[in-house]
């Protein structure tokens, strides 16, 4: 198996960007552009895009998602998009709005622009859709021929979303490194059909490295709306170093377990980010990781408002019977929990689980919260 390594064509970060869409679109010589956003989205960006589209000598055309990235809506949004004679698509929104965007754009055979509104996720970049039942449900991954065409992140878009979003993202891009880390060692294949490659893996760590660094400072500045350099910089490190060392790292355990945790209605209120989270100190709890390790992520998450508690989601006494089945969807057959470097199953996973909330809850008493 070779060595790969995936990536956006273009990755473009600037306060304004977006009003530049259309010539960047422009670029890949496109000039009708569908426009998949929320219904409120498309309130706050549908004068900006018609002014950029105004500008190229463009046109766009706006389509409302309906909420889940399912294969029902990948479809509706398919057939809307072909019926529309555009021939770019551009996903303007969060995670599950860009999965759909991705997915629709591929069985169009179109080229992709990705253009998030919140830092929650690191799916901007990959060519990867997380696919869920139209109930929320995790379904499955839809692995992409190619990643985006186009990237195009306005930090000042992002900066006005809320705090929580951006902290979210934080969440997802925590499990970069130890999931690429936990890939590398067991030499498991990535999310682009082959194994991890030295860039990969540094891009992984600096992703780490940059939300320990910045994380507290970021989400402190956000709270009074500063896009400060930490704000630019975990916008980043969420959104294409999480997305690269995700994609060309791996998956391995943490979001396994987000995928397990869905299995529980309690947990649909939270994000994606807040999920991997904990399933970040799941992760450190299968492999028994160094203590000073396993402190340094509870120290992040508790700083930034992270959830390192089955509580903290909201999974309140939760029976066995329910554990037993997020660890069962967890560890099933096919799941990314099986690149780590040693045998999983959902026993050992409940374990893990187990004791992942409880060093939570050790940890949170022992701070007074």
């Amino acid at each position: 198996m070779a060595n790969i390594i995936g990536s956006p064509s273009r990755y473009i970060q600037g306060k304004g960007e977006l009003a530049n869409i259309a010539a960047h679109a422009a670029n890949l010589g496109r000039k009708k552009i569908f426009a998949l956003v929320s219904k409120s989205g498309k309130g706050r960006v549908e004068g900006v895009l018609t002014e950029s589209a105004k500008k190229a000598g463009s046109s766009v055309v706006f389509e409302i998602f309906n909420g889940e990235c399912s294969a029902s809506e990948i479809k509706r949004v398919y057939n809307a998009l072909q019926a529309s004679g555009a021939d770019i698509i551009a996903g303007i929104g969060g995670g599950k709005i860009l999965d759909t965007a991705k997915s629709a754009a591929e069985d169009a055979g179109l080229p992709i622009l990705i253009a998030p509104t919140i830092a929650s996720t690191d799916a901007p970049c990959s060519a990867l859709s997380v696919i869920y039942t139209d109930a929320g449900v995790f379904e499955s991954y839809r692995f992409l021929k190619q990643n985006p065409n186009i990237v195009l992140v306005d930090t000042g878009v992002v900066a006005a979303a809320p705090v929580r979003l951006l902290v979210s993202g934080m969440g997802d891009a925590l499990a970069t490194y130890f999931e690429a880390r936990s890939c590398q060692q067991k030499e498991a294949g990535n999310c682009v059909g082959g194994k991890t490659t030295l860039t990969a893996q540094a891009i992984a760590r600096l992703c780490y490295d940059t939300l320990i660094r910045d994380g507290k400072k970021a989400a402190t500045a956000l709270t009074r709306g500063g896009c400060t350099r930490a704000v630019e910089n975990i916008i980043e490190a969420n959104t294409y170093l999480s997305g690269i060392g995700f994609e060309s790292g791996g998956l391995a355990a943490a979001h396994a377990v987000h995928n397990g945790l869905t299995a529980l209605p309690a947990t649909h209120a939270f994000y994606h980010g807040e999920k991997v989270a904990f399933g970040t100190i799941v992760h450190l709890v299968l492999e028994n990781a160094p203590t000073p390790e396993l402190e340094e992520v509870l120290t992040f998450c508790t700083d930034v408002g992270l959830p390192i508690t089955l509580g903290d989601l909201n999974v309140k006494n939760p029976s066995a019977a329910d554990l037993r089945k997020v660890a069962e969807m967890t560890a099933v057959p096919g799941e990314t929990i099986h690149n780590m470097p040693f045998t999983v199953t959902p026993e050992t996973v409940y374990d893990a689980i187990l004791g992942a909330d409880a060093i939570g809850e050790r940890w949170k008493a022992s701070r007074g919260r």
